[in-house]
């Protein structure tokens, strides 16, 4: 198993977790309920965590990763059209909400 990556909110790393799913990775959250150990130990250390079961799949879920989280650049409420289903969606929307494609007019 390796690590691919950790957030301070176990929401962001809930997301990354179902993006893996959807893509047919295997991975496992750890850390989870650690939060509650912090201030005893270092902040960074009780964050939840993403590991891939196959090593084979980390660099795609590194990759996978890094396009889900980049900044996509866009000023709020500044529209843009999904160029997989030409649907228009608000700015501050990096992926489209009808058929799940990323933004790629950055």
């Amino acid at each position: 198993m390796k690590l691919v990556y950790t957030a301070p909110t176990m929401f962001m790393v809930a997301h990354i977790r179902n993006l893996l799913d959807a893509e047919g990775i295997a991975c496992h959250v750890r850390n989870e309920f650690l939060s509650a150990g912090a201030g005893e130990l270092p902040p960074t250390e009780v964050w939840p965590e993403v590991w891939v079961v196959e090593d084979t799949q980390a660099e795609r879920a590194r990759r996978l990763i890094a396009e889900a989280t980049k900044d996509s650049g866009a000023e709020p409420g500044q529209s843009w059209r999904c160029q997989a289903c030409a649907e228009e969606l608000d700015g501050n929307f990096a992926q489209c909400w009808k058929c799940g494609a990323l933004r790629t007019d950055t």
